[in-house]
């Protein structure tokens, strides 16, 4: 990836970022001049990791513990990042969780786990870190979603349900934030080259009109310009990032 510097003198956090897209939206954010912060809930050495390769680029940017279910540690993680940085203007919402269970065999915890992530995580993030956005004086706030929060999918009806979420509050937030000149919009990944867990579902790229699956960094690269000047103008968008697989 080409490293320009129209993000410099910016500050960005990623959350789950310590692997698979968000670690490459990290790399990329930092390749465009801006800060990283770092976040991961569970693996330091994960965040370490990619905090000190952005480094060793010649960037900036440091890993931050927190589990975004918990808004004591969110308002933690950003003080912290104040500390570092003084600043914050990029916020990418990545973290989630994903499994799949057939609905009638789901427990409520298991519903609960992923909604809580994708839906109470983002809220806790967005709450303390607008001030700071606004304070700098506009910024962007890019959401990661998923195909299957309009389309649904089978065995993962808590994931749908949590991405639809999370676009209608990408949604609303761009309405109510562009006065701001906060722009909001979500990244839509197809079917993903990344690390899956055990029992997962390998992706079908049978249905996809560029006929593979995409890569990590090219998730990274579209959110990179989405917190970039030249898109400007563009908030409350949901842009699909998936080989032609979904259409509208």
């Amino acid at each position: 990836m080409t490293t320009t510097t129209e993000l410099a003198g910016k500050v960005a956090l990623v959350t789950g970022a310590s692997r698979n897209i968000g670690r490459a939206i990290a790399l990329a954010l930092a390749a465009g001049g801006a800060a990283v912060a770092v976040n991961a809930r569970t693996s330091r050495d994960d965040a370490d990791k990619v905090a000190h390769e952005i480094r060793g680029a010649g960037g900036k940017a440091e890993a931050f513990m927190a589990d975004i279910v918990d808004a004591k540690a969110v308002n933690g993680m950003v003080d912290g990042i104040l500390k570092r940085f003084g600043r914050l203007d990029i916020l990418v919402l990545n973290a989630s969780v994903r499994k799949e269970t057939p609905f009638i065999d789901m427990s409520f915890d298991e519903w609960k786990s992923l909604t809580a992530v994708t839906l109470d995580g983002s809220f806790h993030c967005v709450k303390a870190c607008l001030p700071h956005l606004i304070k700098a004086g506009g910024g962007a706030i890019v959401t990661i979603g998923g195909m299957t929060a309009l389309s649904g999918s089978k065995r993962r009806v808590h994931g749908s349900v949590g991405k639809f979420g999370l676009y209608g509050m990408t949604r609303a937030l761009a309405k109510e934030l562009g006065e701001h000149k906060i722009r909001v919009n979500c990244v839509a990944p197809g079917q993903m080259n990344t690390a899956r867990a055990p029992g997962r579902a390998v992706p079908d790229v049978s249905n996809v009109p560029l006929g593979r699956k995409v890569e990590p960094e090219e998730i990274a690269s579209t959110v990179r310009f989405l917190c970039s000047p030249g898109a400007a103008m563009i908030s409350g968008q949901l842009l699909y990032v998936d080989g032609g697989q979904q259409q509208f």
